[in-house]
């Protein structure tokens, strides 16, 4: 809280975003009002489309303020295409597909008409994932040849490459698992100094071990995304997935690929290493490999209230 109200003070937008994605749910009702409250204000203020897109949106989610209207209202007085582009994601965000793909659909007529070949390419993706989300691969698949293009048209080598991640993971999606590996792992020698895209190809590979069951590949590519994590935008999402794969394999009972792996997390993350010792101990009681009262004390090493929450979360997914 006090590092969101700092951001808002110093008017970084950028910042609040960021915070304000990844430390909402720790928020309490009372303390996100007075955050979006600022947010707003600071948005409106600085014209910054992205993060008044991320407040109405928190503002509808968690508190149940709509203020869509009046998004809607500033995206046609303003008539620019970052309002509207927004606009057209929040419609995403909220679920509204087919309006998103409406609005998207109209700005892409408009920046194709002006020659804007880099807002171009960012409406082409944007409607590959609403389709990706209808889980229409093909159609997807086809937006994302046409952001491709236009990225190569822009010389943007890095953007094709991430595109290029994504086209693999959404013919994974559409059921071809050896060629969306196939089409991830021709990325990889490319981008071995680009942590931000390395952890986006090991979270794409850790989805297809997981749905292939196979869960010692999908634990060991969360390994090597939350080690590429460190220091970027990308820490929480990869902690994430690894905490998806951990609650998944406390519901099937599967306690022994868990304490078998854990320890590779515990000696990679020293500064974790009793949440992980955590983790063990609440799985190796949970296959009936120690008593309680070990499995207690170490979880009671832990401090950090989220943590603490997610081992209640682990130790109840299989009720």
């Amino acid at each position: 809280m006090e590092e969101l109200l700092k951001a808002l003070e110093e008017k970084d937008t950028k910042k609040v975003a960021n915070l304000l994605y990844y430390k909402v749910d720790e928020l309490s009702d009372e303390e996100l009002k007075e955050v979006l409250e600022g947010a707003e204000k600071l948005a409106l203020e600085k014209k910054d489309y992205e993060l008044y897109k991320l407040v109405v949106y928190y503002y509808h989610e968690f508190l149940g303020v709509d203020k869509i209207a009046e998004f809607e209202k500033l995206a046609e007085k303003e008539g620019g295409f970052e309002a509207k582009f927004h606009l057209a994601d929040l419609y995403f965000l909220i679920g509204e597909l087919e309006k998103s793909l409406e609005l998207f659909r109209a700005l892409l007529e408009e920046e194709v008409a002006k020659g804007n070949v880099e807002n171009a390419a960012k409406v082409y993706y944007s409607m590959a994932t609403i389709h990706e989300e209808l889980q229409e691969y093909e159609k997807a698949l086809e937006l994302i040849e046409k952001v491709k293009e236009l990225y190569e048209e822009l010389g943007d080598e890095r953007e094709l490459l991430r595109v290029e991640i994504h086209r693999g993971y959404i013919t994974f999606e559409a059921g071809d698992t050896y060629q969306a590996k196939a089409i991830i792992a021709g990325v990889l020698p490319k981008i071995l100094n680009d942590n931000e895209l390395l952890v986006e190809a090991h979270l794409s590979f850790e989805e297809m071990f997981e749905e292939e069951e196979n869960y010692d590949a999908a634990l060991q590519e969360c390994l090597y995304a939350l080690i590429r994590a460190r220091g970027t935008d990308y820490e929480d999402i990869a902690f994430g997935a690894l905490m998806d794969v951990l609650w998944q394999l406390f519901l099937d009972d599967d306690f022994e690929t868990v304490y078998l792996n854990i320890d590779m997390f515990a000696n990679a993350f020293p500064g974790m290493k009793d949440f992980f010792e955590a983790v063990k101990a609440l799985a190796l009681f949970k296959d009936g490999k120690i008593e309680e009262e070990e499995a207690k004390k170490a979880i009671e090493k832990v401090k950090d209230p989220r943590l603490i929450e997610m081992l209640k979360v682990l130790g109840e997914a299989e009720l």
